[in-house]
């Protein structure tokens, strides 16, 4: 993760409308994720599944938030997260 871009070097379990979630908070699950969406950070899609690199949009600062989560927006489900500090 860098000021302006957010990476994931990995596999994920493909799945439907996969997208990236900054938040202060670090959750493993989706009752966890549901009790703090209204706070967290919509980042983008992650299109990929072995691996992706997104762009942070303008204006967000990443040093404001600890976490960052792969969510499913489809199914509501909780897919992976990474606490960066």
């Amino acid at each position: 993760m860098s000021a302006g871009e957010i990476v994931h070097e990995g596999k994920l379990a493909p799945g439907p409308d996969y997208v990236v979630y900054l938040t202060n908070e670090f959750v493993e699950d989706e009752a966890g994720f549901e009790a703090i969406k209204d706070q967290a950070r919509l980042i983008g899609p992650a299109k990929t599944f072995s691996g992706f690199l997104l762009n942070v949009p303008e204006g967000v600062d990443v040093n404001a938030y600890t976490s960052v989560i792969v969510w499913c927006e489809s199914f509501g489900e909780f897919i992976s997260a990474a606490k960066y500090r």
